[in-house]
């Protein structure tokens, strides 16, 4: 069973970010405070500080894609993946990378989408048939 990573980075506006993490892509608010809310990204401990979000360029050569660097996401069952692609396409969100299969029929196959939040930050989310998948080779 896989432990719950933390991760902690800067947005321009809470409220902003409340509507993105909360009400599209459906995380929990957890505690907060004046200057910074946490949300359960699928879990883990997302926690969003008001701030300068940190400078990414598509610098990471995948395939035949470049993709923003850095970046951060999450790894989901593909069913749940799937569900996320659908809500994010209603939603209206801007893909970076629109929602697409890698890698296919490889060890390794994953499906991917790559968009941003409201303050400019990269996000990954891929989505994997099975566990083992993650780390086949």
């Amino acid at each position: 069973m896989l432990t719950p990573f933390h991760l902690a980075i800067h947005v321009r506006d809470l409220d902003e970010a409340r509507r993105f993490y909360g009400e599209v892509l459906g995380c929990a608010e957890g505690r907060s405070a004046p200057s910074w809310v946490d949300f359960s990204f699928f879990g883990h401990q997302l926690s969003l500080h008001l701030g300068q979000p940190f400078e990414n360029a598509p610098t990471g050569k995948v395939g035949d894609k470049m993709v923003p660097m850095p970046h951060f996401g999450v790894v989901l069952k593909l069913d749940a993946w799937q569900a996320l692609a659908e809500r994010l396409r209603l939603a209206g969100v801007a893909f970076v990378l629109p929602p697409s299969v890698r890698f296919q029929g490889e060890p390794g196959e994953q499906w991917t989408m790559f968009f941003r939040d409201p303050s400019g930050n990269p996000i990954e989310i891929k989505g994997f048939p099975t566990e083992e998948g993650i780390f086949a080779h």
